[in-house]
């Protein structure tokens, strides 16, 4: 339950943190809840705090339920279900309707997947977005903790023994950071070019070149990799021959 004692200290601490200048959360979820420690851990809670969901004020209620509009436990909490509760939207077969509801493209392309079928089939070891993204950072694996992650099913002598797989997704994975790293600095060569006509034609190459990254990526979460290399080769050769022009000033 929610003490005096923790409301004055979450009604204290917001009053320092604006005196301050510090940016206020806009989630009362995780105000109540930071103000009285053990209420949920306090991992789950700095994850969120420290994620992306947390700096776009993506609250609790959002992914639990509950309103968010009151401090009264009962009111705040009512309608939220554990997430082994098979109609709770965290639990794992939910999981992908409820971060689709933001991550449309991802949802998309999960459904085209065979792991999608494990899930629905109730199968335990069927992987959902937590999997790979963790509870509440929304992050995404390195490359090497993605092998890792997959060799977990599929590594020698496991459940569903493929030990290629594991490879495989850390070359792609690979491959989908260097080509973001590239675009992202191809673009910002771009916004250097004083020539207004030639810095629009090459961000206009830029976003063609971005397609098939865009592609490749939901090509990813459908874990289709072969359609994810064909992409991803397209990003490559795009990205080239835009780098290609970025070094020929003349070139328009």
């Amino acid at each position: 339950m929610v003490r005096h004692a923790g409301w004055v200290a979450m009604v204290v601490a917001g009053v320092l943190f604006a005196a301050d200048g510090f940016a206020q959360t806009q989630s009362r979820c995780a105000d109540c809840h930071f103000a009285n420690p053990g209420s949920v851990s306090a991992s789950h809670l700095s994850e969120w705090d420290l994620s992306g969901h947390g700096r776009k004020n993506v609250g609790c209620e959002t992914c639990h339920g509950g309103d968010p509009r009151s401090f009264e436990p009962f009111v705040a909490h009512k309608d939220i279900l554990a997430r082994t509760n098979p109609a709770s939207p965290v639990h794992p077969t939910n999981l992908p309707k409820t971060c689709g509801t933001c991550h449309t493209g991802p949802l998309v392309a999960f459904q085209r997947s065979k792991h999608y079928e494990l899930l629905r089939a109730g199968n335990k070891n069927g992987p959902t977005c937590t999997t790979c993204h963790g509870e509440a950072a929304g992050t995404r694996l390195s490359p090497k903790a993605l092998e890792g992650q997959c060799a977990t099913c599929h590594g020698a002598g496991k459940i569903a023994p493929h030990p290629e797989f594991p490879a495989r997704a850390r070359l792609a994975d690979e491959g989908l950071r260097e080509a973001r790293a590239l675009l992202k600095d191809a673009r910002n060569a771009i916004a250097r070019v004083k020539d207004a006509a030639r810095r629009a034609s090459l961000e206009q190459a830029a976003q063609q070149a971005e397609v098939p990254l865009i592609e490749a990526t939901q090509a990813g979460h459908a874990f289709v990799y072969d359609q994810l290399d064909e992409r991803l080769n397209t990003a490559r050769a795009r990205l080239a021959a835009l780098f290609e022009r970025l070094a020929n000033p003349d070139a328009r």
